[in-house]
């Protein structure tokens, strides 16, 4: 997108796995990225190791303003916010950490970070929680189900909030549903059972009748560069999601077959999560429409993608001393 040539343009989480991608999209476009990536977690990342010399760093952390106010004389063409804290499942052992993460970070960096001619607030699908109508619909008001739902939430009318007192619009906010592909952790599902098939150790899940739709990271990133491009026109949320959903005993059967497992599947072996929810899947049509965006990518050329990637680097990930071990 000759859009992004020589911008300037801040990521914060450019090491994680959205970001990492994001990041690398942009040094392609010529961008001039720099990355803000928490204390030390940029010793050793693998997500970002061949880009070193095409980016700069800058190590920080959000939650804590001092850090943030050593940064206010910067200034950006593009913020893209996506650093998080983004388990959902730990989230509920961790409140505090998932709270400060997500929405004190978003604060602090609104009031007291580098100033921006944009600024794009990375949400998520988790702040719809129980929905009646199913696809999830922008219009419906979100009831989130875990904190860091409520923490994406909390981050995102923040955002929306700055935005009405600034009278500039130029923050937009944006809920991409589920992402998948190369360098994720294995705390999420996908590469959790592609590691475990390719491995042949056990797979235990719930009876898996949650439905979720899954979008491949490519996809998502180029949803994020062109609703960027049209920030100034929309001052409400838009979803990034292919509203394309599968059952979770659907998926693991297939990761099961792709990979051509002898991992023994046991299916309903683990309990639900608190609060579970059990339809997630994005109304998409006005990304569509009005953004022109739509899955180059679709999702089983992504799964057959990402199980090859796990396949190359599976040595390497089970290391016990190498840095995909890191990976969040």
């Amino acid at each position: 997108m000759k859009i992004f040539k020589n911008k300037r343009i801040l990521i914060t989480g450019g090491a994680g796995f959205i970001g990492s991608h994001l990041t690398k999209k942009l040094v392609e476009y010529n961008s001039k990225v720099t990355v803000i990536v928490k204390y030390k977690s940029i010793i050793d990342c693998p997500r970002l190791t061949n880009i070193w010399d095409k980016i700069k760093i800058i190590e920080a952390d959000l939650r804590n303003f001092d850090s943030v106010n050593a940064i206010k004389n910067l200034s950006f063409d593009y913020i893209f916010h996506l650093a998080a804290y983004n388990h959902v499942g730990d989230s509920f052992t961790h409140v505090n950490e998932s709270m400060q993460s997500n929405l004190i970070s978003t604060i602090n960096l609104l009031n007291h970070g580098p100033s921006y001619n944009k600024f794009i607030n990375i949400a998520s699908s988790e702040i719809y929680g129980f929905q009646k109508k199913i696809p999830f619909s922008t219009n419906e008001i979100p009831h989130p189900m875990s904190p860091y739902g409520l923490g994406k939430y909390s981050s995102e009318l923040y955002a929306r909030l700055k935005s009405k007192q600034n009278k500039k619009n130029n923050i937009i906010c944006l809920r991409p549903f589920n992402t998948f592909g190369p360098y994720q952790s294995e705390k999420a599902i996908i590469p959790e059972i592609i590691i475990k098939s390719l491995l042949n150790k056990n797979i235990e899940t719930t009876l898996g009748n949650q439905t979720r739709e899954f979008n491949y990271v490519d996809n998502i990133v180029d949803g994020i560069l062109l609703s960027s491009k049209k920030i100034n026109f929309f001052d409400e949320p838009f979803n990034i999601g292919s509203n394309n959903p599968i059952k979770i005993k659907d998926l693991v059967k297939k990761i099961h077959n792709l990979t051509n497992s002898k991992s023994k599947l046991k299916i309903g072996a683990k309990k639900y999560r608190p609060n579970e929810i059990w339809k997630m899947q994005a109304e998409n049509k006005f990304i569509i429409n009005k953004v022109g965006w739509k899955p180059v990518v679709n999702f089983n050329q992504g799964l057959t993608n990402t199980i090859q990637w796990y396949k190359k680097f599976l040595k390497v990930y089970y290391n016990k001393n190498s840095s995909f071990n890191n990976l969040i």
